[in-house]
């Protein structure tokens, strides 16, 4: 991605961008108790989400603190950028770019954080397969001793970018956009999720992912 201006004046300018279009949306939570029971209980929740319907999710910061994944790749930069200003944290890597440090990372920001840091993964991300979970979301919830929550964003009006792999989604000014957390569940010990185990576990992220839309 080649760009016409210096990266940090692209950034901010998107930021900008970013909160005048959240400030025309109505998002309306559903389910918040899916994060704030763990909390109130002093475990760490991961939040994992599709990569096309991630839009929202930073607006959601509520009193506590993120860490997000984002890929290693230079659009991953400025993504990265731009998630740092909004005040949430980054782990840079994915499953095909330094995705091991990236996890080692962010695990030893949740665990630092003694509960008060939360994960965030779009678990298709960056390239997809489109709604197929990696297995990176289990491990950083695994190794952080981290509760999963399957989330879902649904817009009443939307702009899909048909040709990206994705099949991005862009709130339209003035929609209504519907945030919904599953149930936390908590997965295998870090141990056991290995060959079968841990397929297993990445299919059943997906179904608790698809029952909620």
């Amino acid at each position: 991605m080649r760009l016409p201006l210096p990266v940090g004046l692209v950034t901010l300018l998107l930021t900008v961008l970013y909160r005048l279009l959240l400030g025309t949306l109505r998002i309306r939570v559903e389910n918040s108790e899916a994060l704030r029971e763990p909390w109130a209980a002093g475990r760490p929740t991961v939040v994992a989400c599709w990569h096309n319907e991630l839009f929202c999710f930073p607006a959601l910061r509520e009193d506590t603190h993120w860490v997000a994944i984002v890929s290693a790749s230079k659009d991953g930069e400025i993504l990265a950028r731009v998630l740092e200003r909004l005040g949430i944290g980054t782990a840079r890597g994915s499953s095909s770019r330094r995705g091991l440090a990236a996890l080692r990372q962010a695990v030893r920001a949740m665990r630092e954080g003694g509960g008060r840091v939360n994960g965030f993964v779009t678990v298709d991300g960056p390239r997809g397969p489109r709604h197929e979970v990696k297995d990176g979301v289990l491990l950083l919830a695994a190794k952080a001793g981290a509760v999963l929550v399957p989330a879902r964003v649904r817009c009443s009006r939307a702009f899909v970018f048909r040709k990206a792999w994705d099949r991005f989604e862009l709130p339209l000014p003035f929609s209504t956009c519907r945030v919904i957390f599953g149930e936390p569940y908590a997965v295998s010990a870090d141990g056991a999720l290995r060959g079968q185990a841990l397929a297993d576990a990445a299919r059943d992220l997906e179904a608790r992912l698809h029952a909620l839309g």
